[in-house]
């Protein structure tokens, strides 16, 4: 018989990138591990949570130390689902330049949200754009 666990809740005010990453990846992985996720899911959530934080702190708040980074995570035996939210005024993502086309091969910006995009099973940026959710469900789950 399957034990379910409760799910998985985490919110986060993020004052550093570094050490708020660390954090975050840590608390993730386990939640995600303990119920039943696997290696494959696993990497992609961790780019995804690494490549939103990554932008929220260098894009959205533009470095500014002063600024934070807030970070939810709701995690279950079906699905995952992310929120990162940084104090910047927000951005268009349609305005991102596709990097794989030719032109913009070189522009180093917009490979992120594409990895975001490609690993996680939804992906929403609320306007202004200072908000992102991201949903991973499993294979199986509906």
């Amino acid at each position: 018989m399957a034990t379910h666990l409760p799910a998985f809740r985490c919110d986060q005010s993020l004052r550093e990138l570094r050490t708020g990453l660390e954090s975050v990846q840590d608390a993730v992985a386990a939640a995600l591990a303990a119920r039943g996720y696997d290696e494959g899911a696993m990497f992609a959530i961790r780019l995804a949570i690494e490549e939103s934080l990554v932008n929220a702190f260098r894009h959205g708040n533009r470095g500014d130390p002063n600024k934070s980074v807030f970070f939810r995570a709701d995690i279950d035996e079906i699905r995952a689902v992310f929120e990162v939210q940084d104090q910047g005024p927000g951005f268009d993502p349609r305005a991102i330049p596709d990097p794989t086309e030719d032109e913009n091969l070189e522009i180093p910006s917009g490979r992120g949200v594409m990895l975001i995009k490609a690993y996680m099973t939804e992906v929403e940026f609320v306007k202004p754009g200072n908000v992102l959710r991201m949903r991973y469900a499993k294979p199986s789950a509906p």
